[in-house]
């Protein structure tokens, strides 16, 4: 899709200028600028925990500079409150959803701004504005439906509608791709063109640099808190945005080397399972994984993998079925008896299983052996051992900011959550290692470190099953490709002859060519 640019340089919408945020010896923000115009895609670029998003929370409202200015339509303003910038034309749509599941598009649309009629919610007239948004700018969303019946991809929709429906001439995109399928995100570069066609500028965090060289007119890049530079979008390319802002260069291919697959780890066979709907969606589900290699899973979202995943590591019962890992059953066994017969698993949603937030970083990386040997004795936690593991692999990990070893983990950057979860597991050392959209969140140079341990595991004679919806990760990782859709595998490649288009036709439930 060719980019389209709407910009007007001669009307400067938003300027941000020298911000400094500090929380007490902290300093996210240190003097940051910006400049956004009318009708422009922004792109913002940063390393997870560069302060991108800190920055956007300053100028949507959230938090207060400790110092600096910010001019919107060349007035300076300053803001208490989101609700002061929204009424200014600045709304954000952050990266967790802000929606409330049992209520409708609508209902959740107007909250807090619901119209009245005498003292009865409009519901109808409501209903109308919703429905004229959505296809003024093309987006299709039902608004009768409930918050908790729609695709992930859907709900993003409503969160856009909901700042718009509030008056938004800028909008902010935090990580606006990050748990989207490749069409839903081709469905939201659709909507962002849409935009920026009628005027609305955006403002887009990411660090993904194929959707910037698709979408942005310009980018600001920032690093550990500083600003670095703006350039041009269509003046660069992807190595020279990637190595302004990691600071170094960066290497996009997997090194590999070659390995002979050895005995089966894991075993499924005919798995059976319904879905929190109670409707089937693992339909006689058969796969295998052996030592020494990786084997990337490929599918859409929805398929069966969260369901598959959460029964090999004990969260979820199949109705039947073989699960086996080195010949041992593990069918519908607890979590615990799971790791203990040598699975460990990088989850997808780390907050909810990954990480307890209000718990230390340190508490964190010894959870599954806290009862052992060096970390405890006689049930009494050795805490100097504790703070030494941690410490030793923050440093190993690049976990970010270093020294915070006692910090709850819920005050780390999502890439850094990311990051201790994976120190973790990788020292977990098990025979099985199920990986889930490892790096979903995490900048290039993450990335890069991530996917160098996965194959290391692998080098090391484990079992690595890779379970993403970047078909990028999945081709340049995997030693076999096993697509899954409508809960069964329907192709299996190698990794090396993998094409990105017969894997689609596959994922979307099409046959490969012979």
């Amino acid at each position: 899709m060719g980019r389209v640019s709407h910009m007007d340089e001669s009307t400067v919408v938003i300027r941000m200028k020298d911000i400094v945020k500090k929380f007490g010896d902290f300093t996210a923000n240190d003097h940051i600028n910006l400049t956004v115009h009318k009708g422009e895609v922004h792109a913002i670029l940063g390393e997870n925990g560069a302060g991108k998003s800190t920055m956007m929370n300053v100028l949507c409202g959230l938090y207060k500079p400790t110092s600096g200015q910010i001019f919107i339509n060349e007035k300076e303003v300053s803001f208490s409150s989101p609700k002061e910038a929204i009424d200014i034309g600045i709304g954000m749509v952050h990266q967790h959803f802000m929606l409330i599941q049992p209520f409708t598009v609508t209902e959740n649309i107007i909250l807090g701004m619901e119209p009245v009629r005498g003292l009865v919610i409009d519901k109808d007239t409501a209903r109308k504005k919703v429905l004229e948004l959505s296809e003024r700018y093309n987006m299709k969303v039902d608004p009768d439906a409930k918050i908790e019946d729609i695709s992930v991809g859907m709900q993003q929709r409503v969160e856009i509608l909901k700042v718009l429906y509030r008056g938004a001439d800028t909008l902010i995109l935090d990580e606006p791709t990050a748990s989207l399928t490749p069409q839903e995100i081709e469905g939201l570069m659709e909507i962002i063109k849409n935009l920026t066609a009628d005027g609305k500028s955006v403002i887009l965090i990411t660090h993904k640099l194929k959707e910037i060289t698709a979408t942005s007119d310009n980018c600001t890049i920032i690093r550990q808190g500083k600003y670095i530079c703006t350039v041009k979008v269509d003046e660069v390319d992807v190595n020279e945005l990637a190595a302004m802002m990691v600071g170094r260069d960066v290497n996009f291919t997997v090194e590999k080397k070659e390995m002979t697959p050895g005995e089966n780890v894991l075993e499924v066979k005919k798995l059976h399972a319904k879905d929190y709907r109670n409707v089937e969606i693992l339909k006689g589900f058969s796969l295998n994984v052996r030592k020494g290699e990786i084997v990337g899973l490929a599918g859409v979202d929805g398929n069966g993998q969260t369901e598959l995943v959460e029964i090999l590591t004990g969260l979820r019962h199949a109705e039947s079925g073989e699960v086996r890992v080195l010949g041992k059953d593990i069918f519908n066994k607890s979590p615990a008896e799971t790791f203990a017969a040598g699975v460990s698993s990088i989850p997808a949603d780390r907050q909810k299983h990954g990480l307890i937030l209000d718990f230390s970083n340190e508490d964190n990386m010894i959870v599954q052996h806290f009862l052992e040997e060096p970390f405890s004795s006689k049930g009494i936690l050795n805490r100097k051992a504790i703070r030494a593991h941690a410490t030793k692999l923050m440093e190993k990990f690049d976990v970010r900011p270093r020294g915070s070893e006692g910090a709850p983990t819920g005050t780390l950057s999502g890439g850094n959550q990311q990051k201790v979860i994976i120190a973790r597991e990788v020292t977990n050392d098990k025979e099985l290692l199920i990986a889930v959209n490892p790096t979903r969140g995490l900048d290039v140079g993450a990335i890069e470190f991530v996917h160098k341990y996965l194959v290391e595991q692998r080098n090391k004679n484990c079992a690595v099953l890779l379970v993403s919806f970047e078909l990028d990760e999945i081709m340049s990782l995997s030693d076999r490709i096993e697509v899954i859709f409508d809960g069964q595998i329907t192709g299996s490649v190698s990794g090396k002859d993998a094409d990105e288009k017969e894997l689609g036709i596959m994922m979307a439930g099409g046959k490969k060519h012979e």
